[in-house]
Parts: structure tokens; C-alpha cells; sequence
């Protein structure tokens, strides 16, 4: 985990770089609607079907982690993808003020498994305060 984005990749330009963003409700629903709107997005980027599925799959356990652990009502979750030219990232923002950590889930363990997911899958990833206001924002890079 990195709590900060590769140097390499990121920079004054981003601002340029395609992008979307969606605000959603604090909400097991919006887990769902997130990977809609992304495949939606996948589609008009024209994204290789693997580096879309992954996304998917990396940002449905980011949001779910949101809902679960982002512990102020009233707020919302913000998730933000940005396709560079070989990287895909993806940030999910919310307002909880905890830090995720990455953790080994016992096989009985009915959850636990989300950022070992991204870890696995995702080329890095990390943590970063949230860019405005109070909480935080995890993100992570998918190669494209």
C-alpha cells in the first residue's frame, strides 16, 4: 500500500486526463449502481473487457468498504475514475475517518477479503486524506 500515487504517474496534467465522477448515498445500493455506471463509462472509453471487468470488481469492493466503514451520516460517497494512458485509476472518497488495512481473513471469515482483492489485482494502490474535507480517499491503479 502506498499513501501516496506513484510520482511517475500523476501530475499537473490530470486535471486533462478523461475522467468521471459520481456522488452516491452511503448505501449498500450504491455498490450496484457503481459498477453500472462504470461499465457504462468502460463502454464510451472503449476499455479492454479485462481491464474493465477488474475495474468493476476493484471498485465494487472499494465502494462496499465505503459503505461499510464510512461511518458519518449524511454523507456521501464520492468515487472518481481517471483513464491515463496506462493506467486506469480508480479513488473511492468517504467521510470515515479510519485508515483501511490490509488484513489476512480466516477462512471462516465471512469478510475481510476486499483490499487483499486489490492488492492482488490492482498494479498499486493506496490511501491519501480526502481531497476536500474530512475523510479519506482509496485508490487504486489498474494496468491498461
Amino acid at each position: 500500500m502506498n499513501t501516496v500515487p506513484p510520482a511517475a504517474t500523476w501530475g499537473p496534467w490530470e486535471a486533462e486526463l478523461p475522467a468521471c465522477v459520481w456522488r452516491l448515498p452511503r448505501h449498500s445500493r450504491s455498490v450496484g449502481r457503481a459498477r453500472a455506471r462504470f461499465r457504462s463509462q468502460a463502454g464510451r472509453w472503449d476499455l479492454a473487457e479485462e481491464t474493465a471487468e477488474t475495474a468493476v470488481l476493484l471498485l465494487s469492493e472499494l465502494v462496499t468498504n465505503a459503505v461499510r466503514h464510512g461511518h458519518v451520516r449524511g454523507r456521501h460517497i464520492e468515487v472518481r475514475c481517471v483513464l491515463a494512458p496506462t493506467v486506469l485509476r480508480v479513488d473511492v472518497s468517504d467521510a470515515g475517518r479510519g485508515v483501511p488495512v490490509l488484513r489476512q481473513a480466516a477462512a471462516e471469515d465471512e469478510s475481510g477479503r476486499g483490499l487483499t482483492l486489490v492488492a492482488a489485482l490492482a498494479t498499486t494502490w493506496g490511501v491519501l486524506p480526502r481531497r476536500h474535507g474530512i475523510g479519506k480517499t482509496v485508490w487504486c491503479e489498474i494496468s491498461r
